[in-house]
């Protein structure tokens, strides 16, 4: 037979002669107690994170161990045998107490014992196929325990995802409690940083990795799921220090969004305030499209106006409350104000018309801009706050 190409029953391949192969293996499993205890021994003589588990870790790579020598015996010698199966000894918990690397210590390490265990054990005529066969076993075991640990890493990554998607549906829900909280801290979320939500449109095929690792760049924490054409995404971290920063920040993301208006809602806390800030982002996601003139990234308070006409409720008493309620506490700056945008926001006009200097309506607009945060020279803080003037007239 050829040895060009040995694999599985590398024995057969090597060694014509059965009764020759038969003897090799007698041989080869009466050293099989000898080749265990000296690959437990060597790991914990080479591998500090062997002494370090605790007796029953030890235990069960003793069975891998014991099982990877014993999976070798039938291996070589051709009979049906899955390199994979050496792994099935050990609960599937093991993978997540014993790291692949040390996983790759533990295959690397019972290989080297059991080649110099031929060489000490066996006499020199059984030790070329078995070198031969042990080089090769061992590439199949490093293939199988890699699939294992890639399985491992699939279930891990699935579970999360789900896990993520439920955080994400109890927050836009406004349904956190401590369940959500605890769900959340098991993905490493820290529940207290500033957090704000960002809705954006879903791309045809989300791939929520790269928005995780532009986003990890950023030095931003992320939990984000589609939810039909759109993608909700929950930002924390330490660079979220204002709405402004927020923005500028988000922006920096755009390219991991579908084309469209990515809405930033409002800054909270902490997850706890999570829940408001998904209501006015997504209040904002759907009123977006009146305003196609207006940036790509843009905060949910940007749209008020239109978010009131889409008969969002907290909009209109924004407005109202908090717009309307600083002029109207001064009827000189309520009717200045009104006078200049009914005079197509010329001050002069407004001054002929209310009888006063420029210089006086400059001044009264500025104190409009300080008191409410919008400057009414410009014509879209005009527009809000015209409209803010209407829906709290409605109001009162």
């Amino acid at each position: 037979m050829s040895v060009s190409s040995p694999r599985a029953g590398t024995l057969p391949a090597t060694v014509p002669s059965a009764r020759t192969r038969a003897g090799i293996l007698k041989r080869l499993r009466s050293a099989r107690a000898a080749m265990n205890t000296a690959t437990l021994t060597a790991l914990e003589t080479r591998h500090g994170w062997f002494a370090e588990l605790d007796a029953e870790s030890r235990s069960w790579i003793s069975i891998l161990a014991r099982g990877g020598i014993d999976g070798f015996v039938d291996w070589v010698s051709g009979e049906d045998f899955v390199p994979e199966r050496v792994f099935d000894a050990a609960p599937r918990a093991m993978a997540g107490r014993i790291s692949l690397q040390q996983t790759v210590d533990l295959v690397r390490t019972t290989t080297d014992v059991v080649e110099e265990q031929i060489q000490l054990l066996l006499p020199r005529a059984d030790r070329q196929p078995l070198q031969i066969g042990i080089v090769l076993f061992s590439r199949e075991i490093a293939f199988a325990a890699a699939a294992v640990y890639a399985r491992a890493a699939e279930s891990r990554g699935a579970w999360d995802s789900r896990i993520e998607a439920t955080v994400i549906d109890a927050v836009v829900r406004d349904e956190t409690d401590e369940s959500v909280f605890s769900r959340a801290s098991t993905l490493g979320w820290n529940s207290e940083a500033p957090t704000v939500v960002v809705l954006a449109g879903a791309p045809k095929d989300p791939r929520v990795e790269d928005l995780r690792r532009a986003a990890s760049r950023l030095q931003l924490d992320v939990l984000a799921a589609p939810q039909g054409e759109r993608l909700v995404c929950i930002l924390a971290g330490a660079a979220l220090t204002d709405a402004e920063a927020t923005c500028s920040v988000v922006r920096q993301l755009e390219g991991c969004f579908a084309d469209g208006p990515v809405v930033v809602g409002p800054l909270s806390a902490g997850l706890g305030g999570a829940p408001k800030s998904a209501r006015e982002a997504a209040h904002g996601f759907r009123a977006a499209k009146a305003w196609p003139e207006g940036p790509r990234t843009l905060l949910a308070a940007d749209l008020l106006p239109e978010r009131a006409l889409a008969g969002d409720g907290h909009a209109r008493r924004t407005l109202a409350k908090e717009v309307y309620e600083a002029l109207r506490g001064s009827k000189e700056l309520l009717d200045t104000c009104v006078g200049f945008l009914d005079a197509g926001s010329s001050t002069e006009a407004t001054a002929r018309a209310m009888y006063i200097h420029p210089n006086t309506v400059r001044y009264r607009l500025k104190r409009v801009q300080e008191l409410t945060g919008y400057n009414p020279t410009d014509a879209r803080e005009a527009y809000v706050l015209r409209l803010a003037i209407t829906l709290g007239r409605l109001q009162d």
